[in-house]
């Protein structure tokens, strides 16, 4: 599984044991304490899920929803003491998907996680056509690219281009292939096309993470190398 989760809380005794428990299902925590922090986090490690204090110092639970849900729809799952239902919708209505009340059980907490990604990857699957690997999100229903949490202006073919490659990790294409499949098949151009397009793509990936790569297959064509 390996998923980052983003744990935001500034108890650490709690973020201890959300870490200690996340680990043991194979997920990958990341621990921050306060608001600021988080919104850092989540833009250098692209999690998969953020569990969110409301009461933090720095930008409360409340703004760092906000700031999320204003760039992405990662999950969120509200973690407070406060159980008044005005908070519970406040947190629902600023795009939380979920809400626990402290004191929690950790048990419950992970099913939640684990229910809240299931219904987000269903929900992608459906609706979304997106790919998303150590610090980069293709999104080809929006167009668009972000690399290390920035949004990268990128032409459309560029964009279909390292869609194309990512969604079939490790698969290696032709040019003549991607010329079909990416352009299509009553393209006239030739194969230099590719070339260029990839030559521009990698001028916009190249050194952004070690565990990916737009890679050159000699002789054959190009394929997106995970090293994970």
């Amino acid at each position: 599984m390996n998923e980052k989760i983003l744990v935001v809380d500034d108890d650490p005794h709690i973020c201890e044991l959300l870490r200690i428990y996340l680990a043991k299902e194979d997920f990958n925590p990341i621990v921050v304490s306060d608001g600021l922090e988080a919104l850092e986090a989540f833009h250098r490690e692209s999690p998969a899920l953020v569990l969110l204090d409301v009461m933090l110092p720095g930008l409360d639970g409340w703004q760092v929803c906000r700031k999320i849900r204003s760039t992405s729809e990662v999950p969120i799952i509200m973690l407070t003491a406060k159980g008044e239902v005005f908070d519970k919708v406040l947190g629902l209505e600023l795009g939380a998907d979920d809400y626990i009340v402290k004191p929690f059980d950790l048990k419950e907490v992970l099913a939640r996680v684990k229910a809240v990604l299931r219904r987000s990857k269903t929900q992608v699957n459906e609706s979304v056509m997106e790919v998303r690997f150590d610090k980069l999100v293709v999104n080809l229903t929006n167009y668009e690219l972000r690399v290390d949490g920035k949004l990268i202006d990128t032409p459309p073919k560029e964009l279909e281009l390292i869609y194309h490659l990512a969604s079939n990790a490790n698969r290696v294409f032709t040019r003549d292939q991607l010329l079909d499949e990416v352009w299509g098949f009553d393209y006239y151009g030739d194969s230099r096309t590719v070339d260029v397009h990839v030559k521009r793509l990698r001028e916009k990936l190249e050194g952004v993470s070690d565990k990916w790569e737009l890679k050159t297959v000699w002789s054959v064509g190009y394929k997106f190398e995970t090293k994970e």
